[in-house]
């Protein structure tokens, strides 16, 4: 049994401080705790705004409701089978080139961090053995569009090139950035060239766009696929810059060695070594609020611990603000604002597989290549079906993503092994109850459709050739991460009037709040979810800004190019 001496400070054992149910008797007179800052959440965003102040000299404490920081940066084993591990949230890393976070802590360079880039980033199988392809190499996928569409072939030319100019130039840098209000940044946008061609694309749908770009049905499942697959409705205009930086994304996934828990673990390392502190198995009380200003945070085990600057919340706005600040500091319009904030529309149903053999398609030019293969969805009208399915609460077992992790990193599976992700769009709210997504047998029956599907396209995938089969729901997520209401892996959906400057709302659009001291650093503001680190990095900027704290990291060469080109 373990035991604890009555004069041992916890606050010089960062160890304990990191597992603080094993130190219920020193606190069980409750004490009060002091911090520069607290962050509520440890997913990306949380540990990336932790890194950024404690380097900077502020303590910094994280708290986190579950037993392990990472938030979806989250690599389990035992999902399937022992030292098989699964990405059971985050998966793709999009903006690896971009995000300040990997040059501003050197991640690779001194934490060893490493991504896998395939050649091959996308495949859409058919049943005829083709397949359409999106490479890293321009002229590859040109190559593999003209087999369908010589025109399609030319477009994809160049709107690869105006796409990257366009991410290179404003996208990328406005991620990472306040955003502006509306008219204003439409202003600065129409006074310059590349802000004129962004406008082209900005009012229209992910269809839309995909319709004027291109003819053939093949490449128009692909690339709607594509722009649309991280949460835009295929239908909602006034998202089309996004759809467009989808699209340029598209030659830019990655892979995290060692799984995407890899990325927490060396943000954590730095946070550490800057004497920051993450407490994990905590469950919050309330936000403390006095004459409007927030004070500290109180646990359930009456806790209290003080900010003496700031308190970042990196959870939805409406626990944020509803269950943990309260309705009665708040003033009526702005509740109303937190109230009608929307989750997504769908959420995603996974099947983790433990393989024999990775997947054999019947194309063999994408066997052992590819990061990302869209099956069962071989035409635009049939991925439309898919979203129209969704709005009505049906349950599709084909048009999903599937990926083999241990194909590009062999340390995720056994030796000769494989592991495999099935990630099917899906409803939420079911039209015969959310509740049915509990019943284990019409879980294991749709894991066994979408193998079923999955199998027209690739033969092996037989019985004999699965290990092991695990499905997880909507709910599963919601359950599992407390701040993906509705399994919303994006804390909120991606409409024109919840984006920039009204993410979550205009109120809190550059991580301030209505309550003095009191900030939005997570998903559910600017600039949205993805492991981005948009948020983070926004909201350590904020309150560094704030509070006179002095800037050890640079502003993004991206960024400061862009202000001079007077894009933000």
């Amino acid at each position: 049994m373990l035991k604890f001496d009555p004069n041992f400070n916890p606050e010089i054992h960062p160890y304990l401080e990191c597992h603080p149910e094993w130190a219920q008797g020193v606190r069980k007179n409750k004490p009060t705790y002091n911090y520069d800052v607290i962050i509520i959440g440890s997913g990306p965003n949380g540990l990336a705004a932790a890194a950024y102040l404690a380097k900077a000299g502020l303590k910094v404490l994280i708290l986190e409701k579950r037993l392990e920081a990472g938030g979806g940066l989250c690599t389990e084993d035992m999902v399937t089978l022992p030292n098989m591990l699964h990405n059971t949230c985050a998966i793709y890393f999009l903006m690896v080139d971009n995000a300040p976070v990997y040059k501003d802590f050197k991640l690779e360079e001194d934490y060893k961090l490493r991504h896998v880039w395939p050649d091959l980033q996308f495949a859409l199988p058919l049943s005829d053995g083709r397949s359409v392809r999106i490479y890293r190499d321009v002229n590859k996928t040109c190559e593999s569009l003209a087999k369908f569409s010589k025109k399609d072939a030319e477009t994809y030319r160049e709107i690869y090139h105006k796409f990257n100019k366009i991410t290179d130039g404003f996208l990328a840098p406005a991620t990472y950035v306040d955003p502006k209000p509306g008219p204003f940044q439409a202003a600065m946008l129409e006074a310059h060239p590349l802000g004129k061609e962004l406008s082209e694309f900005s009012p229209k749908s992910p269809r839309k766009i995909v319709d004027e770009l291109f003819e053939n049905e093949h490449v128009k499942a692909l690339m709607l696929y594509v722009a649309a697959h991280w949460g835009l409705e295929p239908n909602i205009d006034g998202v089309g810059y996004l759809a467009l930086l989808c699209l340029n994304r598209a030659t830019h996934y990655r892979l995290c060695v060692g799984g995407s828990h890899m990325l927490a673990q060396v943000i954590q390392k730095v946070i550490c070594e800057n004497k920051g502190q993450i407490w994990t198995s905590q469950i919050i009380k309330r936000i403390v609020v006095k004459n409007g200003v927030a004070e500290g945070v109180e646990l359930n085990d009456g806790t209290l611990i003080k900010a003496n600057k700031a308190i970042i919340s990196t959870i939805d706005p409406i626990q944020t603000f509803i269950k943990y600040v309260g309705k009665e500091v708040l003033a009526n319009d702005f509740v109303e604002k937190i109230e009608n904030f929307h989750w997504e529309h769908w959420s995603l149903l996974t099947v983790h597989l433990a393989l024999n053999q990775a997947p054999a398609f019947i194309d063999p030019e994408i066997n052992n290549a590819l990061i990302c293969a869209p099956v069962g969805i071989e035409t635009e009208e049939e991925l439309l079906n898919l979203w129209s399915g969704i709005t009505k609460g049906e349950l599709w077992t084909k048009g999903f993503g599937c990926c083999i992790p241990s194909v590009h990193d062999p340390s995720q599976a056994w030796p000769g092994r494989h592991v495999g992700l099935i990630s099917q769009m899906a409803p939420y709210k079911l039209k015969e109850g959310t509740d049915k997504y509990y019943r284990y047998l019409f879980k294991e029956e749709i894991g066994k459709k979408c193998i079923e599907t999955l199998r027209k396209y690739a033969p092996n995938m037989t019985e004999d050739n699965i290990l092991w089969a695990k499905t997880h729901t909507p709910l599963d997520i919601e359950n599992k991460m407390a701040d993906m209401v509705q399994g919303s892996i994006k804390q909120g959906a991606y409409e024109p009037l919840q984006m920039g400057f009204l993410r979550p709302n205009e109120y809190c659009s550059t991580h301030r709040t209505p309550i003095k001291n009191l900030y939005l650093g997570g998903a559910s503001s600017h600039s949205g979810g993805l492991v981005t680190f948009g948020p983070g990095y926004g909201v350590a900027n904020s309150v560094a800004d704030d509070y006179g704290v002095k800037k050890w990291w640079p502003e993004p060469e991206s960024v400061t190019k862009a202000r001079k080109e007077g894009l933000l």
